[in-house]
């Protein structure tokens, strides 16, 4: 029998000879034997103490066994506890049935046989206990459903609430886009147009950092994000990741200081997520901070890690918050009165990059309005081959470029052609995937721009035929496309694709990475001539 539940049996008899033969009966069982001598006496026991099981004379002065069963089952606490009538004398059907009716699970005529009763006994005492472990389980049951409810709404709530920001912080942008906008139009004074260039250039690049933050929020909790390793200086990570921020800075009027030890600060690890960690970072360190306020970062070696740390001069941080602010749609603020916008999804990405660079990240702060500190650890990478310092000076110098462009978004294909065409490139474009394939075979350009979800055709079986033909064997195919998965990195790649970018692609980039494949075409043809 279960040790796990106590049991208490109540032997109830107005004769203390028969309780004694019970308690011989029923001693080897498991149980707590319980002795009564009158209904009022059983009743006592009741109220203060659970009882499994009940075995009840039926003959006995004042109440009988049929009225002291019919209270006890007429009791809301008692309802699973088994009740046993033994009788002497009324052991015909109408009065097993009166018993039944009473509330009794069995009758029982005497003489008793010792091994039925404490077989019988022995079953309703273990149905008791596994009663009370369901009991149990069911409590707790009710426990983590109601825990997981108040979960589940609390998480509604911070959803509803980061939608609410969420349409906040997207049409936040956009009315000083649209602003600056009208401005162009109406104005002709060159130093109107060029500040409304500048608010469009930053608002726009506002908006591409919030897609992209969302993006990489959802690779993360699906656990889709994978990085691209490789040996990477520290260094050119901050570099590039000083860039993205800089027009921010200089806007607010800020001081960044960046302070760098050694050149010896390798890591494996993804150089477009490293310089995503340093500029998440710093884009936060800048926003929280005035303006004229100040930033530093210094990165130095500890031990066999390096360590990056960026140290700001603004709000701080409440002590309450400096674990909670890495957790997803985390803010310290979200009044109307909140003086800084954002979706609170940077940090939890910061936390979530570093950890897959088998690094830590810590949040250091004295409290409101003394300013932040976050320090990245990450580990140093084992002895490589010296990696070359890669120089960008900035200029687009490759040779004009024929280049083919298909895109179903006319703004998109026709905005992006003139960019091109204003770099000296020789443009034509298809507003399909057929069309592209039929202007390739005519035109023959050196690089093809496709656009992946186009109508008649799409951009994987456009690659597809142009790779297959003799003349698009060496072309450059570029996937220009809003679907940015690994997925579909992957799905170009076996379609044929050279590079695949994710809209928008900013034009730096996408300049320089053709200049790259022209200089790199120039050398081979310089290369071919003089073997001739």
């Amino acid at each position: 029998m279960s040790q796990d539940e106590p049991v208490q049996i109540l032997l109830v008899d107005d004769q203390p000879g028969k309780l004694l033969s019970y308690e011989a009966m029923l001693g080897d069982l498991d149980a707590t034997l319980i002795r009564a001598t009158s209904a009022s006496e059983a009743l006592e026991h009741l109220l203060r103490t659970d009882i499994a099981v009940v075995l009840i004379d039926v003959c006995m002065p004042g109440l009988d066994g049929f009225e002291l069963a019919a209270m006890i089952r007429g009791h809301p606490r008692y309802r699973n506890t088994a009740i046993i009538m033994v009788s002497a004398v009324l052991v015909n059907d109408v009065h097993r049935l009166k018993g039944y009716h009473a509330g009794a699970m069995d009758y029982v005529g005497v003489p008793v046989v010792p091994e039925i009763l404490r077989a019988k006994v022995a079953v309703f005492a273990d149905l008791y206990r596994k009663s009370r472990r369901l009991e149990r389980m069911n409590e707790e049951l009710e426990r983590r459903v109601e825990e997981r409810t108040a979960e589940l709404r609390a998480s509604d709530r911070r959803k509803d609430e980061f939608l609410a920001i969420l349409a906040h912080e997207l049409r936040n942008p956009l009315s000083p886009m649209l602003n600056s906008l009208h401005v162009m139009r109406a104005s002709a004074e060159p130093a109107q147009r060029r500040h409304a260039v500048a608010v469009m250039d930053r608002q726009l690049g506002h908006l591409v950092r919030l897609v992209d933050d969302l993006l990489d929020v959802s690779r993360i909790t699906t656990g889709k994000l994978e990085l691209r390793t490789e040996p990477v200086k520290l260094v050119e990570a901050l570099e590039h990741a000083v860039e993205r921020v800089q027009p921010e800075i200089q806007h607010k009027n800020q001081v960044l200081s960046v302070e760098v030890t050694g050149d010896d600060l390798i890591v494996n690890g993804d150089s477009m997520r490293l310089t995503q960690i340093f500029s998440n970072l710093l884009q936060n360190a800048s926003k929280f901070t005035e303006r004229g306020g100040s930033v530093v970062v210094r990165a130095e070696r500890s031990g066999g890690d390096a360590v990056v740390a960026v140290r700001d001069t603004g709000d701080g941080i409440a002590p309450e918050m400096l674990e909670k602010i890495y957790d997803i749609f985390s803010q310290g603020d979200r009044s109307l009165e909140r003086r800084h916008g954002g979706l609170g999804i940077g940090l939890t990405i910061v936390r979530r990059l570093v950890e897959l660079h088998r690094g830590s990240v810590v949040a250091r702060s004295d409290g409101p309005g003394a300013g932040s500190e976050f320090s990245v650890r990450l580990p140093i990478a084992a002895a490589v081959a010296a990696i070359p310092r890669h120089v960008d000076s900035g200029e687009w110098v490759g040779s004009v470029q024929r280049i083919l462009l298909a895109d179903d978004n006319r703004d998109s294909l026709e905005s992006l052609a003139l960019l091109l065409e204003l770099q000296g490139n020789e443009v034509r474009t298809a507003p399909d995937g057929e069309r592209a394939v039929a202007e390739a075979e005519t035109f023959r350009p050196d690089v093809a721009l496709l656009d992946v979800g186009m109508p008649r055709m799409n951009g994987y079986d456009a690659c597809r035929l142009i790779r297959a033909q003799e003349w698009g064997r060496n072309m450059l195919l570029v996937a220009l496309t809003g679907w940015g998965q690994e997925a579909d990195r992957a799905r170009s790649q076996e379609a044929g694709f050279d590079q695949h970018f994710v809209k928008p692609v900013d034009p730096k980039v996408l300049l320089r990475y053709l200049d790259r494949h022209s200089a790199k075409r120039e050398e081979l043809r310089g290369a071919s001539s003089r073997a001739s």
